[in-house]
């Protein structure tokens, strides 16, 4: 099993999105998948719930208020948590985790929170150790915008870069309301967007000691 937490300093950076994609990722690809919804919120169990029943079947762990065993079987956990570090649950989410992805937005508002966040990655022993690798993706980018060029300065000069680079599209607002991500659309309809979650899911699989399937 491969587990992924998503994690990061600030609501609203599309924590929810990128998790609830990776997993219909997996489940598309036929990895039997969980996402385990970490933050009170529960974002992730409202979407689960008009997820149709048609669809690539995942299944929920609800863990916000303590984390709970992963069924047998499960080949893919994805775990979507509060904002920071501090907090209980996401400490305990850390200990199964085999990788760290942080969305962060090109914004300049938002540099100040993530460098804490990164640093405070950072010190972590496992990430130090080369363990527990941390993917970082931009999110919401928008191409051949200043923002995104200095989002890559900005990551570059904190030992970091991008590992996959998100669009601004509308289509995962669509998607969401329905239960739904890009991986159940038609190839088709998720033209372009499928091919820039490829750098993450190849480097999410890489953590495998087998060959990913191919999704």
């Amino acid at each position: 099993m491969i587990s992924i937490l998503v994690v990061n300093a600030k609501g609203g950076c599309g924590k929810t999105t990128i998790a609830t994609n990776l997993a219909t990722a997996f489940a598309n690809a036929g990895l039997r998948t969980a996402l385990a919804d970490c933050d009170r919120q529960r974002s992730c169990l409202g979407w689960l719930k008009r997820r149709p029943k048609d669809m690539p079947e995942i299944v929920a762990l609800d863990w916000h208020k303590a984390q709970g065993k992963v069924p047998d079987g499960i080949e893919r956990l994805v775990m979507d948590t509060g904002a920071g570090l501090r907090s209980s649950r996401v400490q305990e989410a850390l200990k199964p985790a085999d990788m760290i992805v942080i969305p962060v937005l090109p914004s300049v508002f938002d540099e100040r929170a993530t460098r804490t966040f990164l640093k405070k990655v950072d010190t972590l022993k496992p990430v130090r150790k080369g363990k527990k690798p941390v993917g970082i993706v931009g999110n919401r980018l928008r191409s051949r915008t200043r923002a995104e060029a200095e989002l890559d300065e900005f990551l570059a000069k904190l030992g970091h870069e991008v590992a996959a680079r998100l669009r601004d599209r509308a289509i995962y607002q669509d998607v969401a309301r329905r239960g739904l991500g890009i991986f159940d659309l038609s190839p088709g309809r998720r033209a372009g967007a499928v091919e820039e979650w490829l750098p993450l899911i190849r480097l999410i699989e890489s953590q495998d000691g087998s060959v990913g399937r191919e999704i």
